[in-house]
């Protein structure tokens, strides 16, 4: 018998979960926008897209980078996650007669404070790529200007094509990531 202990490599075959949360933010980040631009009213679709893809999808891809040990991912993912089905429940809450409606302030409060962890968050991406700091710039300019239609009471339309252009950022980080990895080369820079 040998003293030798053999140890087994253990590799990480997973697959990368960015590209399923970039998309549940991006495509429920377009979604909503469109309304704050004025081509639709609030309703269901909205309401579906927050919690189903831009809640629980993004939730989800947060769990796994957990696993792929990705702080920043982790963190990014699941925070964004939960504030999709935040902002679905203070939109749904009062009109299911479970307390009264946010008010403008308090809305302003509620998006400045998710400016400032995006702020917080876009300086860690100054160590990751391009396309990771025009997403995450661009969506803590968005939530800055949000909270300030809100304060002021004015119209969230210039924030709604703000945040177009924020989601199709993300937008296309996703494709990039996809494609990259399934043409094996570079098809799309990030």
């Amino acid at each position: 018998m040998s003293d030798s202990i053999n140890l087994i490599t253990i590799t990480d075959t997973t697959a990368n979960p960015a590209p399923l949360g970039l998309l549940g933010f991006g495509m429920t980040t377009i979604m909503l926008n469109l309304h704050n631009a004025g081509y639709y009213a609030m309703d269901t679709m909205i309401l579906a897209m927050g919690i189903c893809i831009g809640g629980l999808a993004q939730v989800m891809a947060g769990a796994m980078e957990w696993k792929k040990k990705n702080t920043f991912g982790t963190t990014a993912f699941t925070l964004y996650g939960f504030f999709w089905l935040s902002l679905v429940a203070l939109l749904t809450l009062p009109k299911l007669g479970l307390g009264e409606p946010a008010s403008p302030v308090s809305m302003g409060f509620y998006l400045l404070v998710w400016g400032l962890f995006t702020s917080c968050m876009f300086v860690g991406t100054l160590k990751l790529s391009r396309a990771l700091q025009v997403v995450f710039l661009s969506l803590a300019i968005l939530f800055f200007m949000l909270a300030y239609a809100d304060f002021r009471g004015t119209s969230k339309t210039l924030a709604g094509y703000e945040g177009i252009f924020c989601g199709l950022s993300a937008f296309y980080a996703a494709m990039a990531q996809i494609l990259n990895e399934v043409y094996g080369r570079r098809v799309l820079p990030l």
